[in-house]
């Protein structure tokens, strides 16, 4: 299928084939008749994209912080790939989009084939053939809806929430500041509630449009003479009750101009992009006037559970969530009660896509929406997708499954470059992601199918996806007699791990985890130093929070930040030792959402090693993330951050510090190849990888029982 797409490293945007979107679970496929290009939101983001690397670093110095903090930790070789990753990615654009439901994931039941449906969201309802959309993001249609003007769907919702935020009632006043596609939308559905719309704007244009289209009751333009007295006389001397503002600027006039014509104790929206830094004196203060923000399409934006998972709040205690207030746009136009035809000043076939932005970046005409209409004829194939002339196999064949951030930085580049591996094929959840590393690692082909990465050509399959699908995805590939790498941890259920082990049982393939800090150099020279005798261990993280919306939190997605990650630290103590965890006891400091994100576990060995793993989210960024203390038979050992080894024996101690962080992941993707091209073995015993799970498991167990003493 043709997706339009851009880079934000060059600006260069192209309609190219990417594949296919998969029908995950609570999803639905569309085949897009329209789309609206949003000339603010997406506009910026294309003139962004066109500027030179310092203008781009101008617009975004939080992100140029982001860098420098990476290349203080992490080292230039890191900060240059996470860096070069957002530069070259293939970006989607688009966000809102209307067209035909071709096919739904596994427990969907409010869609069926054939139905009419507007769809919402960045990075699903894109400027594409097809879009894979979640169902809290997608209202039904009436088989006779005019799918252009339905197109608007996400920015009607979003003025919607502006609109509910202003919280007016029938004869109230509103002044909008900002007349553009959201401005007008907004206007639209205030009259027909009943409400005075005076609408205000820079453009002569664009109130001039208003007005001929009895958008509003009154227009005006910014720098009109006695504006103020204006609205003032047209809001019978009190002012109005509620501003919104619908602009998008850097000046602070329309915060302050708001507050000027704002009557005493009203209301002032911010639906735009503009700051709010506003002066005290004289309106706001002596008007005692209310500041609100309006979020996105409403309540549920944002919120994994309602827009990932499909779990709606309750209609009695959230009246007006984003879909409901879709669907409330919806009916106003279904029902006439609001005519948005006017809105449509240009429209583009989906080919032509680029002459459209074009035009909103150069403003060579005036123009309001912009829809793009899609081939409706065309036949979109499910087909994998060409990425590389290079079709030649070795006795190592890679595919990929999941390709993100941290697959493109730690393991892609580190895949040995020799005759003796091949690289075949890659699947994400977004052709983009899948097109683009693709062709940069040179793989022979992207797809949507896992069948097509689990094929006769594969023998060796990484997975890099979120937590909550590495056990199904290894017990596939098991199943399709294949080796398997798989990003840590190994599975987040109990039932999942035992399924893994009578599959590797029977196929004897290799299992391996990505444990990289076992692979560290420094950690090499560690436990080279420190011998086999039993041992005490301690293992210093700090941690930092993670917020608690986020998907690695979400026990059903990400496991949490014991399976998630501190399995990584039990395994670095099991290597150190050399021997399996025992006995395990964990206590976590108490927090309102039981997140269990600070805690410390003792762990017991078998070789009569015990260990001591403080994980903590509650510290300073300042401070080092990792520090291990190791004691053994006479010796003692400090590594800090896997930048500084410190040995202490007799004598003085021995010091070996490098410049840059390294935590073994290039030695980690090196030892797993090496180890299957020599005896077919990961470099990880099966009996470690499941050791270091089952352990991960008790320490939850442990901390559910008051952290009691619990065995392995």
């Amino acid at each position: 299928m043709q997706q339009l797409t851009q880079k934000l490293g060059s600006g260069d945007m192209i309609i190219q084939d990417v594949p296919y979107p998969q029908a995950g679970k609570g999803m639905v496929i569309v085949k897009n008749h329209y789309s609206i290009i949003s000339a603010g939101t997406e506009g910026s983001t294309v003139v962004a994209a066109r500027k030179s690397l310092l203008g781009k670093a101008k617009e975004r110095p939080q992100q140029v912080k982001q860098v420098i903090d990476t290349l203080k930790k992490q080292g230039p070789i890191q900060t240059y790939r996470a860096v070069m990753k957002k530069l070259d990615a293939y970006s989607p654009l688009g966000y809102s989009s209307a067209g035909e439901v071709i096919e739904v994931g596994e427990g969907v039941t409010e869609f069926e084939l054939g139905d009419k449906v507007a769809c919402a969201g960045a990075g699903y309802a894109n400027h594409a053939e097809i879009v894979s959309v979640p169902i809290n993001l997608c209202v039904k249609l009436d088989a006779n809806t005019n799918l252009k003007d339905a197109a608007y769907n996400t920015l009607g919702a979003i003025s919607m929430q502006g609109v509910r935020q202003a919280d007016l009632r029938l004869g109230e006043s509103c002044v909008i500041i900002g007349l553009g596609l959201l401005g007008q939308l907004a206007a639209l559905i205030l009259k027909a509630s009943g409400v005075t719309v005076i609408g205000i704007d820079v453009s002569e244009a664009a109130v001039k449009q208003a007005v001929d289209n009895n958008v509003v009751d009154l227009g005006l333009t910014r720098n009109a003479a006695g504006v103020e007295e204006q609205i003032q006389s047209a809001t019978n001397g009190y002012g109005a009750d509620a501003v919104i503002i619908a602009a998008a600027t850097a000046s602070l006039d329309p915060i302050n101009f708001a507050g000027a014509i704002a009557r005493k104790k009203g209301k002032v929206v911010v639906l735009g992009a503009v700051p709010t830094g506003f002066d005290r004196d004289p309106f706001w203060y002596r008007k005692e006037l209310e500041l609100k923000m309006a979020c996105s399409y409403g309540p549920g934006r944002y919120d994994l559970n309602y827009e990932e998972k499909g779990i709606d709040y309750p209609l009695p205690y959230v009246r007006w969530t984003e879909k409901r207030n879709m669907e409330a746009f919806q009916n106003l136009i279904a029902t006439k009660r609001i005519n948005i035809d006017y809105l449509t000043t240009h429209e583009f076939e989906f080919e032509n896509a680029k002459e459209a932005f074009d035009l909103v970046v150069s403003k060579a005409e005036p123009f309001t929406g912009i829809a793009l209409k899609y081939d409706l004829e065309k036949t979109v194939s499910k087909a994998k997708i060409s990425t590389s002339d290079n079709d030649k196999l070795g006795k190592i064949n890679v595919s990929f499954i999941g390709a993100g951030s941290y697959a493109q930085g730690n393991l892609l580049p580190n895949i040995p470059e020799t005759s003796d591996v091949g690289r075949v094929g890659i699947l994400t959840n977004t052709g983009t992601t899948s097109k683009r590393v693709a062709e940069k690692f040179k793989f022979q082909f992207c797809a949507t199918n896992e069948d097509d990465v689990l094929d006769d050509k594969t023998n060796t399959v990484f997975v890099a996806t979120r937590h909550d699908s590495h056990g199904p995805y290894v017990i596939k590939s098991l199943e399709a007699n294949k080796n398997v790498f798989v990003e840590k941890p190994l599975c987040l259920l109990e039932s999942e791990l035992e399924s893994i082990i009578e599959l590797q049982s029977k196929t004897n393939k290799a299992v391996m985890v990505g444990f990289n800090r076992r692979f560290s150099p420094l950690t090499t020279k560690l436990k080279k130093a420190i011998g086999n005798n039993p041992m005490t261990m301690i293992y210093r993280i700090n941690a930092g929070e993670i917020p608690g919306d986020n998907w690695i939190q979400d026990l059903e997605i990400g496991g949490g930040r014991v399976l998630g990650e501190v399995c990584h630290f039990i395994d670095y103590l099991t290597f150190l030792n050399g021997s399996l965890p025992t006995k395990i006891s964990a206590t976590a400091l108490p927090d309102a959402s039981q997140l269990n994100d600070t805690l410390n576990i003792l762990v017991q060995f078998e070789n009569g090693s015990s260990g001591v793993i403080g994980y903590y989210a509650n510290g300073s960024k300042s401070m080092t993330k990792e520090y291990v203390e190791v004691f053994s038979a006479g010796m003692s050992a400090t590594l800090n951050d896997f930048k500084e080894l410190k040995v202490y024996g007799k004598g003085k101690p021995k010091k070996d510090k490098i410049l840059n962080q390294n935590k073994g992941q290039k030695e980690m993707v090196n030892a797993f190849v090496n180890g299957l091209l020599t005896n077919g073995k990961a470099p990880i015993s099966f009996e470690d990888i499941v050791g270091v799970t089952k352990a991960s498991f008790k320490v939850l167990e442990s901390i559910k029982r008051g952290g009691q003493q619990v065995d392995i």
